[in-house]
């Protein structure tokens, strides 16, 4: 489990196709490496991730088929960077929103520009996950956990502070682009109960 609030970034150093998965390495660029040891989890571009050995300066993983097609990590090449959000600990404050770490889709960046004094950043999904979104409501964008500012028939919109440009790679995405986004698990959950009772009220 993450909340979103990314610790760390990452510049990736290879990507490279083995025998049972990919293999993917990456190299942090801030201090904080504790909690990255063989078996943890941790979040890479919001993708719950198992370190496979002790850190000893870059930590690996190994990707399966179904993270390379349902996130945006496959598309990943050397000096690439990657928002690192280290799992939560009993004792931590939860400073975004519950965070599963389980990519439901990925968005394409559709406007990116300077509105004022920060940054505005649309992105469009498709129809399915729309019923996620409200206005105000949170998003998982890459592993951020940022607050939904905009909702339309096919894009939503959050706007971006200065302190999250300076501890993400956001500010390195461009138009065109795909973002991994997991929605609230808490719409999930309340859309699958809702469905039940409904259901259930039928018989």
């Amino acid at each position: 489990m993450f909340t979103g609030i990314v610790e760390n970034v990452g510049e990736v150093t290879s990507l490279e196709e083995k025998k049972d998965s990919w293999l993917l390495q990456i190299k942090p660029l801030f201090e904080k490496v504790d909690g990255m040891e063989a078996g943890a989890s941790l979040s890479v571009n919001g993708c719950c991730l198992t370190c496979r050995e002790d850190f000893d300066g870059s930590v690996s993983f190994d990707l399966l088929d179904e993270t390379l097609k349902k996130t945006n990590l496959g598309s990943l090449k050397s000096g690439d960077l990657v928002n690192l959000e280290r799992s939560l600990s009993h004792n931590g404050r939860v400073g975004g929103h519950f965070v599963t770490g389980h990519i439901d889709v990925c968005g394409q960046i559709c406007v990116f520009e300077e509105r004022g004094k920060n940054l505005y950043l649309e992105v469009k999904v498709p129809d399915y996950y729309k019923k996620y979104l409200v206005d105000k409501g949170c998003i998982a964008m890459d592993g951020c956990s940022l607050t939904v500012c905009e909702v339309d028939d096919s894009s939503f919109a959050v706007w971006l502070i200065p302190h999250t440009l300076a501890k993400t790679n956001l500010l390195q995405k461009k138009t065109g682009d795909e973002i991994n986004l997991e929605f609230d698990l808490l719409a999930k959950y309340v859309e699958k109960l809702s469905a039940s009772v409904l259901e259930k009220n039928k018989i």
